[in-house]
C-alpha cells in the first residue's frame, strides 16, 4: 500500500475501526522510547511460554496487569517474580482519545478506562496465530497501536478462527479499535513486512500496544 495515497478511517466490521495514521511523528518516537524503557524490566520483555509447551515468536511486555496463558496477576511469577510496571495515566488518556475518534463518540471515549497495556514487538520472523482476548473481564474495547514496520493484520469473526476474515494493512501510526460485536473476534497477524518503518523511530520490527480494561480489583 502506498502510504502516499490518502487512507480513509475505515469500518472493518461491527464495532471494529481502522483509523491510519493516528499517531503522529512525534507520538510515535515517544511510545518507542517508551517501549524501551519497559522492554528492561521490572519485568524484562519475553517470548511467552504457553501452558502446552509452545513459545510465542513475538517478544511481550505488559503494564498494569501482568498477562500470562491465560490469567492476569500484579506479579510476573512465571518471569521473574516482580511486580509489573504501572500504567501510565498518559496512555490511559490516550486510549480515550482513541475510543472518542475511531467510534466518533466522545462520550465512548470518556467512558473507556484501559488499565493494562500488552505490548508486543515483532522481528521480521515473528508471527501471531488467530486467536480471542478473552481473558478480561470487562467488555469493553482493546485499543490497537501499531509502531515501526507494517504488517498485515487479520480481523476475522468471533465463532471461528476460520474465514470470513479481512486482511488490513497496519502502517506505523495506525490505530485499531474492536469493541461491541466485535470485542471477541478471532484475529492474527500473519505477516510482518520487515525494513518498512519510519527511519526516524530508528527501529527494527514492529511494536504493537494493546489497551485493554481488565475488570479486575486488587
Amino acid at each position: 500500500m502506498d502510504a502516499l495515497l490518502p487512507r480513509p478511517r475505515t469500518v472493518v466490521a461491527p464495532g471494529a475501526v481502522h483509523v491510519p495514521g493516528w499517531l503522529g511523528p512525534d507520538a510515535q518516537r515517544q511510545l518507542v522510547e517508551a517501549c524501551r524503557a519497559w522492554a528492561t524490566g521490572p519485568v524484562p520483555m519475553r517470548h511467552t511460554r504457553l501452558p502446552r509447551g509452545g513459545v510465542m515468536s513475538v517478544r511481550t511486555v505488559c503494564l498494569g496487569w501482568h498477562w500470562k496463558p491465560y490469567a492476569y496477576t500484579r506479579t510476573a511469577d512465571d518471569v521473574n517474580g516482580a511486580h509489573v510496571a504501572p500504567f501510565p495515566a498518559w496512555l490511559a488518556e490516550w486510549g480515550r482519545r482513541a475510543v472518542a475518534d475511531a467510534y466518533e463518540d466522545p462520550a465512548a471515549g470518556a467512558a473507556y478506562a484501559p488499565d493494562t497495556a500488552l505490548i508486543n514487538f515483532y522481528d521480521a520472523a515473528a508471527r501471531m496465530g488467530m486467536h480471542q482476548d478473552k481473558d478480561e473481564r470487562s467488555p469493553a474495547p482493546v485499543v490497537s497501536l501499531t509502531v515501526g514496520d507494517s504488517c498485515v493484520f487479520r480481523f476475522g469473526n468471533p465463532e471461528t478462527r476460520t474465514r470470513p476474515w479481512t486482511d488490513v494493512e497496519l502502517l506505523s501510526g495506525d490505530l485499531f479499535v474492536f469493541g461491541g460485536e466485535s470485542r471477541f473476534a478471532y484475529h492474527g497477524v500473519p505477516k510482518v513486512h520487515p525494513h518498512t518503518a519510519p527511519p526516524a523511530l530508528a527501529l527494527s520490527g514492529r511494536l504493537n500496544l494493546t489497551l485493554r480494561t481488565t475488570g479486575l480489583t486488587d
